[in-house]
C-alpha cells in the first residue's frame, strides 16, 4: 500500500453533500488533523472560508457574531459560509440560530471543529430540523486504498447473506495487519516512519490536552487527564469501571466520568454501550471503551512490530485488533443503506460478543480473533446467543474476523471472514 502526498477522497463526501442540500447548517466534527478542513475546502470550492484559529477573526466574531455572519452570508450569496474551528467562539451558536431562523435556505453554514459547538440543550433543541451533524473519523483502510466504502454490514443484515457476494479479500498476513494497526488513520502522520510517527502522535495528544480540552471545559488537573488517556490506550476494548479507574488516577469518580466525556467529545475514545433486548434485565452495566485510533494508542504504549512477538506482549494485540475492527465499522456506518448501532454484549456468566450490531430487524454478532485458524468452537458464544440467549427468536448473523485468508461458513448464518473483508467490495443487492 504505497503512500503519496495526494489527497485521499473521503467516503463521507456523499453524506456531506446530502446534508448541505437538506439542512440550513451542517456541523462537521471529528479529531483535529483528521482532514475536516481539507474535505470542506475540496468539496465547497466556492464557499467563503474563515478560521477561528486566527486570533483577529475570533475577536471580531466574539465582538459581533450576528453582524459578522450576516455580512459573510450576504457576500457569498448561495455558496456556504465555512467556519473552521467553530467551537472556539462561545457566541457563534446563538447567532447562527437567529440567522437561519430568519432565512430558511439550505446549506447556509458549514462548521468544522474538534468538538460540537452546539453543546447546550437549549441551542441544540432549537436547531432541531435545521442542522445536521456529521463526524469525520480517521481514515479507513478502504479510503487509504482508494476503494469504495465497505458494504459488509449491509451484507450481513440480509435475510440470506452469501459468501459468493464478497470479493476474495486481499491475502494479508499477521504482519500486514500489525502494520495497519501501528500506522493509524491520520492522513499526514500515518505515512511517516515508525519512530517519527509515534513521536508525532504523542505530540498530538499533548496538543489536544493543552489546547482543545479548554474549548469544552477548563480542567484543574491536565496531568491527571494525560494519565487517564494513557490508561485508556492501555485498556482499549475493555469494559471500564470508572470507580476503579478513579482510584488508580487518584481522582473522584465524577471527575473521571467528566474526563471520559471530554475524550469522547474530542473523538479520542468511543463508547459501546452494553446491548440489552427490548425486554428483560441488562446483563452488565459497564460499557466498553475503544481508543479511536490504534496508531495513537500504540504510540502512547510504545509498541512496535516486535512488541507482539512471543516473549514480549503478544496478548496486547487482541484489544488493539478489536478496536481496529470497531473503527473500520464505525467509519462505514453512515454510508450503509440503513441506520445501525454498535454495542457489546456479555452475560452474567461471562459469555460475550465483542461487537453487536443492531439493525432492528436483524442482529449481527461480531467476534475478533488474533489467530490465522478458526474452528467451530470459536462460534460457541455466537451460537448460544442466537439459539438460547437473548437473540433467541431474532434473526442473527454471526461474523468472526480472523487473520487467515479463507472465507468460511459454519452453518446457521455464521461466517468466518479474513479481516481484510472489512475493505473488500461486496454485492449486497
Amino acid at each position: 500500500m504505497a503512500e503519496t502526498d495526494e489527497y485521499l477522497p473521503r467516503h463521507l463526501t456523499s453524506e456531506l453533500r446530502d446534508a448541505l442540500a437538506s439542512a440550513r447548517v451542517v456541523n462537521l466534527v471529528g479529531p483535529r488533523q483528521v482532514g475536516k478542513t481539507t474535505l470542506v475546502r475540496d468539496l465547497f470550492e466556492e464557499g467563503r472560508f474563515v478560521t477561528l484559529d486566527d486570533a483577529a477573526v475570533l475577536a471580531a466574531m466574539d465582538a459581533d457574531p450576528e453582524g459578522q455572519l450576516t455580512s459573510l452570508a450576504d457576500e457569498q450569496g448561495p455558496a456556504p459560509v465555512i467556519i473552521d474551528e467553530a467551537q472556539r467562539s462561545s457566541r457563534l451558536a446563538l447567532a447562527i440560530k437567529k440567522i437561519v431562523d430568519r432565512n430558511r435556505r439550505k446549506g447556509q453554514f458549514v462548521l468544522t471543529g474538534s468538538s460540537n459547538v452546539f453543546t447546550t440543550a437549549e441551542v441544540a433543541d432549537s436547531l432541531a430540523g435545521r442542522m445536521r451533524t456529521l463526524k469525520l473519523w480517521p481514515l479507513s483502510v478502504a479510503e487509504t486504498n482508494r476503494s469504495p466504502v465497505s458494504r459488509l454490514i449491509d451484507w450481513a443484515m440480509q435475510d440470506a447473506p452469501s459468501l459468493a457476494q464478497i470479493t476474495d479479500p486481499a491475502p494479508l498476513g499477521r504482519k500486514d495487519y500489525i502494520d495497519l494497526i501501528l500506522a493509524g488513520g491520520f492522513p499526514e502522520t500515518r505515512a511517516l516512519p515508525l519512530r517519527p510517527r509515534q513521536r508525532q502522535y504523542r505530540d498530538y495528544v499533548d496538543a489536544v490536552v493543552d489546547r482543545d480540552v479548554a474549548d469544552i471545559m477548563p480542567i484543574r488537573k491536565p496531568d491527571a487527564l494525560r494519565f487517564l488517556i494513557d490508561q485508556m490506550a492501555a485498556r482499549t476494548a475493555q469494559e471500564i469501571n470508572t470507580s476503579e479507574l478513579a482510584k488508580l488516577a487518584k481522582l473522584k469518580r465524577e471527575t473521571v466520568d467528566q474526563y471520559l466525556d471530554i475524550l469522547m467529545r474530542l473523538s479520542m475514545v468511543s463508547k459501546l454501550s452494553a446491548w440489552m433486548p427490548g425486554e428483560g434485565k441488562r446483563d452488565i452495566k459497564q460499557p466498553k471503551f475503544h481508543f479511536v485510533d490504534t496508531g495513537i494508542a500504540t504510540a502512547l504504549r510504545r509498541l512496535n512490530e516486535r512488541s507482539f512477538e512471543i516473549g514480549n506482549t503478544p496478548e496486547a494485540l487482541g484489544g488493539l485488533l478489536e478496536s481496529f475492527v470497531v473503527g473500520e465499522l464505525q467509519r462505514a456506518l453512515p454510508m450503509q443503506d440503513e441506520d445501525y448501532r454498535l454495542y457489546h454484549w456479555r452475560s452474567a456468566d461471562r459469555r460475550e460478543i465483542d461487537i453487536l450490531i443492531d439493525g432492528g430487524h436483524r442482529l449481527v454478532g461480531v467476534e475478533v480473533k488474533t489467530a490465522a485458524t478458526v474452528s467451530a468452537d470459536d462460534f460457541k458464544h455466537l451460537r448460544w446467543f442466537a439459539n438460547a440467549g437473548p437473540g433467541k427468536g431474532r434473526n442473527v448473523t454471526g461474523l468472526l474476523f480472523y487473520l487467515g485468508q479463507e472465507k468460511l461458513t459454519f452453518g446457521d448464518e455464521n461466517f468466518a471472514l479474513p479481516l481484510s473483508s472489512l475493505w473488500t467490495p461486496v454485492d449486497s443487492s
